[in-house]
């Protein structure tokens, strides 16, 4: 029984047959089989029985599926608490009485039935021979499990090494246990409606079903000046404790900054929003000269997480300022980074984002223009502005050494070297990260599709019909993590191979502020932003 809580009256699934779909939908209960039909009327649907007898006897009969996706559907009953009916339950694995089976990765499915306004929970599902029913409820679920039914453990040998998903609904929970019928009567009903919704939802994933290679870029994921940053934040709270605030986000990903906000770090978008006298850290996006006056009038302890190669920036402003110079800065005005180097030298700089935007530019004496740019621009487009900027004031000077970060050039060159022969490439990085959105740009100026994705479960399966050899990277200010993520959710949708391609080897550490430093730190190894050029890194092939 598919919420292992009450029997209901039904007959056996009838001999499997060879089909065509794509995916194979084992429901147990008739009206289980009836709401996925009635949601998803291009799927095969065949109705395996109650209980672990039939369902074991149905996955002797397997062989007859073919290489096919297996997915189970049905209602189970809650093990947590916080589970309502018509709640999804995806299976992370099956427990049951013989031991447990991984499932595969429902990661991307889970984000098409989110997006679909259903509330999804992923976590082991057990399957048990009998009633669940009061204390044996709470002790599953003390053990890890979110829900339990009566079959699908016994499934799982019907998969035979082919995608397994389980997709349960809740149909009733501790509160409203399936032996108290009149208790149930509303939670059948969501959970009917939640099943048949879920399986017309489920058609947009099945279709994206395939094996696939995955070609990982390297360099990806986190740059030096991110690390360093992440990095600050988590020893100012170690030492200080909670609550530490910090102007602006540390860095442009919404997941570094719920995991720092976990514990104990409060972002705010200006100072006034800092208590009198309590720490603040500055983003590594940097902060104009008047936001330090403004904390300094505030009596702040300020720490500066300003990325060392954004200092750079800042110091080469002040330099060109100083000597009489018009200021050219790329970049996309409202960007952080952008309003604090502006703010070093307001009456010198003039913001340009496009070769257009040069025909704008005023200067006081043509011979006397300097050129600067945001550190996390596309290469390419950076240049095209450049050389329209020197078209026009042909003396015009540009810093000792590229202000493009050596972190976001090294992971544009790679993308390139993707784009030769991927069908599509994912971007891992939140939308407000310049450096992310610029590698989708210079992957698309490349001729491959592209895609920018928060994480895993933003994954569109419709990106990905047609795209058997992805390419994966991540901005400068994702975590490694989320690319790790993303490898395994694709695995969900069927075998994956995965190759690397590396174009540089990145080394560079930068120093750590005073005052979260240790004794034990390197910082004469490390790079400060001070020196009169940039950091390195050793260029690789294939």
């Amino acid at each position: 029984m598919s919420s292992a809580v009450a029997p209901v009256e039904h007959s056996e699934g009838s001999e499997p047959q060879e089909g065509s779909d794509e995916v194979v939908v084992l429901a147990p209960l008739a009206l289980e089989a009836r709401a996925v039909r009635s949601g998803a009327p291009w799927a095969e649907v065949r109705r395996v029985g109650m209980g672990p007898r039939r369902a074991a006897r149905h996955a002797q009969r397997s062989a007859a599926f073919g290489s096919r996706p297996i997915l189970i559907a049905g209602f189970c009953g809650a093990l947590d608490p916080q589970l309502e009916p018509g709640d999804i339950v995806l299976a992370s694995e099956l427990r049951g009485p013989t031991g447990t089976f991984p499932c595969d990765d429902p990661t991307i499915l889970a984000g098409v039935l989110r997006r679909g306004g259903m509330r999804v929970h992923i976590g082991p599902i057990a399957s048990s021979e009998r009633l669940v029913t009061g204390k044996r409820r709470t002790a599953l679920f003390r053990g890890g499990a979110l829900a339990v039914d009566m079959e699908s453990a016994w499934l799982v040998p019907a998969a035979r090494r082919r995608p397994l998903v389980t997709m349960r609904v809740v149909l009733d929970t501790s509160g409203r246990e399936l032996r108290r019928p009149l208790r149930t009567l509303t939670g059948a009903a969501a959970a009917y409606r939640a099943l048949r919704r879920a399986s017309a939802l489920v058609e947009e994933w099945a279709h994206a079903l395939a094996s696939r290679e995955i070609v990982v870029a390297s360099p990806r994921a986190s740059c030096a000046g991110v690390e360093r940053a992440i990095e600050i934040v988590e020893r100012a709270l170690e030492d200080r404790g909670a609550p530490i605030y910090v102007r602006k986000q540390i860095v442009h990903n919404r997941h570094v900054v719920q995991a720092l906000e976990e514990r104990g770090a409060i972002f705010v978008d200006e100072l006034a929003e800092v208590p009198v006298g309590e720490t603040v850290i500055f983003s590594a996006h940097g902060v104009s000269p008047a936001v330090r006056d403004e904390a300094r009038e505030r009596g702040l302890d300020v720490i500066d997480a300003t990325c060392p190669l954004v200092s750079k920036v800042h110091a080469e402003a002040r330099r060109f300022a100083a000597s009489g110079f018009d200021i050219v800065l790329v970049g996309h005005a409202g960007h952080e980074e952008v309003d604090g180097t502006f703010g070093e030298a307001p009456d010198h700089i003039q913001v340009v984002a496009s070769p257009e935007d040069v025909a704008s530019v005023t200067v006081a004496d043509p011979a006397r223009v300097a050129y600067l740019s945001q550190t996390t621009l596309a290469v390419d487009e950076t240049e095209r502005v450049v050389s329209t900027l020197l078209e026009r004031f042909p003396g015009a000077v540009g810093p000792p050494s590229s202000d493009i970060c050596y972190a976001t050039q090294n992971r544009q060159d790679a993308v390139r070297a993707l784009a030769r022969d991927c069908d599509l490439i994912l971007v891992v990085g939140s939308g407000n990260s310049s450096n992310s959105r610029r590698l989708v740009e210079v992957a698309e100026r490349a001729g491959c599709r592209a895609e920018l994705i928060d994480d895993a479960t933003r994954i569109p399966p419709a990106i990905l019909r047609g795209a058997h050899r992805i390419g994966l990277t991540a901005g400068a200010s994702a975590p490694e993590q989320l690319v790790e993520q993303v490898i395994s959710a694709l695995g969900g949708l069927g075998k994956v191979a995965v190759v690397e391609r590396s174009v540089a080897t990145e080394t560079m550490q930068f120093k750590l502020p005073p005052e979260v430093r240790t004794a034990t730190d390197a910082a004469d190894t490390a790079y400060d932003g001070e020196g009169p050029s940039g950091p390195t890194t050793e260029r690789g092939g294939r």
